[in-house]
């Protein structure tokens, strides 16, 4: 599966720099030094995300982790989960970490599920710093009230379908 996902993935860079050669050798030439540039600076970002979601898995105690976030923690571990999500500040590296982490401490896949998806449907930082300062904060607070019960539809679905 994940060698399909890779081939799928070339054959879109593929496709895109072909398009591009087809508009020009400069355009072409922009976008690869573009994404060469995006690939090292996010690199390294990888890379301390994944380490330090090591060290956090560790670090964290399970007898903390499974009564909170563990599969048996039910709809109470989806609400917990949900405001983590909610509450968690940074970009993928920090939050998927977090996520990874946490499942290696013994959470359950329902509620990582529900973290990561109210950590990217409406992150508190994200609302306040990015959103309300360029949209009208009835538009930002109209989408983060639509989105609350996504996360717990997520886990719940989840749930349903059984262990990832």
């Amino acid at each position: 599966m994940t060698l399909a996902i890779n081939v799928l993935l070339w054959l879109v860079v593929g496709t895109l720099a072909f398009i591009a050669s087809m508009r020009g050798r400069v355009l072409l030439n922009e976008g690869s030094r573009a994404g060469a540039m995006e690939f090292i600076l996010l690199l390294p970002r990888i890379g301390i995300g994944v380490v330090g979601s090591g060290f956090v898995a560790e670090a964290l105690p399970n007898e903390w982790i499974a009564p909170w976030l563990g599969p048996e923690s039910g709809f109470f571990g989806v609400v917990i989960a949900t405001f983590g999500g909610a509450l968690t500040p940074g970009g993928p590296v920090v939050g998927f970490s977090i996520g990874a982490a946490a499942l290696k401490s013994g959470a359950g896949a329902p509620q990582v599920i529900a973290y990561s998806t109210a950590w990217a449907l409406y992150a508190i930082h994200r609302l306040i710093i990015w959103e309300v300062p360029m949209m009208p904060a009835r538009v930002v607070w109209l989408r983060a009230a639509v989105s609350l019960p996504l996360p717990f539809m997520a886990a719940a679905l989840a749930m349903l379908l059984g262990r990832p």
